[in-house]
């Protein structure tokens, strides 16, 4: 007889690390972006910290509202899905039992088994289980817009609180460069971090993060001085 023990996953952490990996890395990007671009215009530290702070709240309300709005769709699809499930339960039962049957059979089992399998499966919770192997929605994967939505605005506005600091302290000749070198750390780390906890490969999560915020931060830099000429 097996023992109970319990296993951790990398597939547990899909949900919020898709969401926290996404706002911290927005944070870092669009705040950096945003800050190095106004500075390559030649305004000054107040006018780029005010820029940079009023980017920083938008974001995260927008990735708030974003994530919120995203995975609340596919919630309600999911709940459109076993509503429409319960009444075809309701209705057939022998149905949908032939039907779990098939699925189980079709993955392995002998016919014998898997009507055996279904059987039991449907006198415990027939819903759970047709919402497992039918449709595939499991307590891991279900859709949980509130908890996206919070890991969203949090993360994002962490990330983009870096940028910040460095406009704060940085001289504003160096203002740039600063907050460049420390943008493309912290997205190295994010990106070594996520990798850890997603068990992907390290070097690939990091140059990923790494060369799309420099891409960023280097496309901004350049529209900021070649505004900041012609306006100036």
């Amino acid at each position: 007889m097996y023992s109970h023990h319990d296993e951790s996953h990398f597939v547990t952490r899909a949900g919020w690390l898709r969401a926290a990996v996404m706002g911290a890395n927005d944070g870092i990007v669009s705040t950096a972006s945003i800050i190095i671009g106004v500075a390559a215009a030649g305004t000054g530290q107040t006018a780029i910290l005010l820029a940079g702070l009023a980017g920083l709240i938008a974001g995260a309300m927008s990735m708030a509202a974003g994530e919120y709005v995203s995975v609340s769709s596919q919630s309600d699809s999911e709940d459109a899905d076993l509503e429409r499930e319960r009444t075809e339960l309701e209705a057939n039962p022998d149905a949908e039992l032939g039907e779990l049957a098939t699925i189980y059979e079709m993955r392995g089992l002998t016919p014998e088994l898997a009507l055996d399998v279904a059987t039991q499966l449907t006198a415990h919770d027939a819903l759970e289980a047709h919402a497992r192997d039918e449709l595939g929605i499991t307590d891991l994967s279900k859709a949980r817009p509130v908890q996206a939505a919070l890991a969203s605005a949090a993360t994002f506005t962490a990330g983009g609180t870096l940028p910040l600091l460095a406009v704060i302290y940085a001289p504003l000749g160096s203002l740039i460069w600063i907050t460049t070198v420390i943008s493309i750390l912290v997205l190295g780390v994010l990106g070594l971090l996520s990798a850890k906890a997603g068990g992907a490969p390290v070097v690939r999560a990091i140059a990923r993060v790494t060369l799309w915020g420099a891409a960023a931060m280097g496309a901004t830099a350049i529209v900021g001085r070649i505004f900041g000429t012609v306006v100036g």
